[in-house]
């Protein structure tokens, strides 16, 4: 069989969004507990994949997150609003990229307008 026609596991290594952690490796992890992890999912944050089985896979990304979450939850913020934190700077970065592309869109060497 040619090269490249099955997938091959070893190819999700390198995705940040490939659920490859159980709940129990994913908590142990981020030093935190399958509970707080259910916790997250519960209050939306993350939302793990689910295996044919019914089981929480997470991902590299996800477990980035949750591990913000775990430190606003040690410094005495509640999961609720740790969880409100997070969403809120992932749209305030989101933000931040959208205006830097278009600054550089509107300055850049293609822009046509000036002087027109």
């Amino acid at each position: 069989m040619a090269q490249g026609t099955r997938p091959n596991a070893a190819d999700n290594l390198d995705d940040d969004d490939y659920p490859a952690y159980t709940m129990g490796r994913a908590a142990e992890l981020i030093g935190t507990t399958p509970a707080f992890l259910r916790a997250l999912g519960e209050a939306g944050l993350i939302t793990p994949l689910r295996s044919g089985g019914g089981h929480r896979r997470y991902s590299r990304h996800q477990l980035r997150i949750a591990a913000r979450a775990r430190e606003l939850v040690d410094q005495g913020t509640p999961i609720e609003a740790a969880c409100r934190i997070i969403l809120l700077e992932d749209q305030l970065k989101d933000a931040l990229r959208i205006n830097e592309e278009l600054r550089r869109g509107q300055s850049g060497p293609d822009d046509r307008s000036g002087g027109v």
